[in-house]
């Protein structure tokens, strides 16, 4: 079940570069657009200085880039967590349901992007980490060696 448990992570991981290559693709072409290539940027300058200046809807790239870099970091974490203890096919399964949300995530945020409907995603997302986590924790601070193989 270890490889089925870490599946999901390895597909959130390749959807996480698939958006940086999407972003990265829309973002050039805009920068370019309007005059700001990357020779001519400030020194220490950072992607949210292109707020207002290239638009929206291209930026919407980037901030679903950054937010798979942020809550998926724990995902990551309790995966790894249960793959190591033994996972159970409801961990595989609510694994499942949270990269399959994010992925709607991001091609909702990336494309139409209305905040109501990307919240309430963000929301069930949520729940299904909150749910491995609460497992990960049970699978570690109740676990019982006298049980293990071996």
């Amino acid at each position: 079940m270890q490889a089925q448990m870490l599946a999901p992570a390895a597909v959130l991981v390749l959807w996480s570069l698939i958006m940086l290559y999407w972003m990265a693709f829309t973002r050039l072409p805009a920068i370019k657009k309007v005059g700001s290539g990357l020779g001519e940027a400030k020194p220490g300058g950072r992607g949210q200085d292109l707020e207002g200046v290239i638009p929206d809807k291209v930026n919407w790239k980037a901030h679903n880039y950054a937010h798979l870099m942020e809550q998926p970091t724990i995902f990551y974490a309790a995966v790894v967590i249960l793959a190591i203890m033994g996972a159970g096919a409801i961990d595989v399964l609510l694994a499942w349901a949270y990269v399959a949300i994010r992925i709607v995530h991001s091609l909702y945020q990336a494309t139409v992007n209305i905040v109501k409907l990307r919240f309430l995603l963000f929301l069930v997302s949520t729940l299904a980490l909150t749910v491995l986590a609460v497992r990960a924790v049970m699978a570690t601070v109740l676990f019982d060696p006298s049980l293990a193989p071996a």
